[in-house]
């Protein structure tokens, strides 16, 4: 049965801490889905512990990038792997709700391009983690909601679902950190595509160290938001094909593929 959510996990010496996480996402699942645990190398400590839980549960998928290092090289990595129309990126670290993962799915069934889950938006909330990083990603996500109009308080967080055929057309031009969902969400509004939220409730992770680089990845973050803030161009690209949509359905049925 093809899935109707890939969730893909990109994950960095998780070690026995990516079972709970696993565990969460299966465990509010309702969906028939795909969750493919992305790692840079053999020797990661996610790996060992990914691939036992897949030996009792074929939904999940221990995936080795061989597409580069980081996190952006793994969450493409892992869409391009996916057998969804929806994937969803969600962290390892468990600070994600993956409660909301069905909703965010079902909006980008119904259209969207791109389905947020806002820690910035009203009945949203940051929990933990560091001051400043925070500060900064509060002030550009309001700030391009309020200037741009780009569909969402949270621009930068990750925790996104897309439209597969959506991110595999616009292309992933993010090379190094977490600059993805600023990246799609800047994309469908140049290119004047719906992109919807929801509120969520984001918590610090429990255990282990986080894997942003505040310093190292802000000026990737600053090129796509001044991208977002560029006029609404005409599509001149292949037309984008959201899941839900007649033409979705029509696609396909002529390439066999059943729900």
């Amino acid at each position: 049965m093809k899935p109707r959510a890939s969730i893909v996990v990109p994950a960095y010496n998780e070690g026995p801490s990516i079972l709970d996480t696993i565990d969460r996402i299966l465990d509010a699942m309702t969906m028939p889905c795909e969750v493919l645990i992305v790692y840079d190398t053999p020797a990661d400590t996610t790996a060992r512990f990914a691939k036992e839980y897949a030996k009792r549960d074929p939904r999940v998928l221990p995936t080795l990038n061989t597409d580069g290092h980081g996190p952006a090289a793994a969450m493409r990595f892992g869409i391009n792997r996916a057998r969804a129309d929806v994937v969803v990126i969600t962290m390892a670290d468990g600070s994600d709700d993956p409660q909301q993962i069905d909703q965010l799915t079902r909006l980008v069934e119904r259209g969207v391009v791109v389905a947020s889950a806002s820690r910035y938006m009203r009945g949203g909330q940051q929990v933990g983690g560091p001051r400043i990083k925070g500060l900064i990603s509060r002030l550009a996500g309001v700030s391009l909601h309020y200037i741009a109009r780009v569909g969402t308080h949270d621009a930068t967080n990750s925790f996104k679902a897309y439209s597969t055929d959506f991110v595999r057309q616009v292309g992933i031009e993010s090379d190094a950190g977490f600059e993805l969902g600023i990246e799609m969400v800047a994309k469908a509004r140049r290119l004047g595509l719906p992109v919807a939220e929801i509120p969520t409730i984001w918590l610090d992770r429990a255990s282990g160290q986080s894997n942003f680089k505040v310093k190292q990845w802000i000026p990737r973050y600053l090129r796509w938001y001044f991208y977002a803030l560029g006029p609404r161009r005409k599509r001149t690209a292949a037309r984008v094909i959201r899941p839900g949509t007649r033409q979705n359905r029509d696609a396909t049925h002529r390439n066999g593929d059943s729900a």
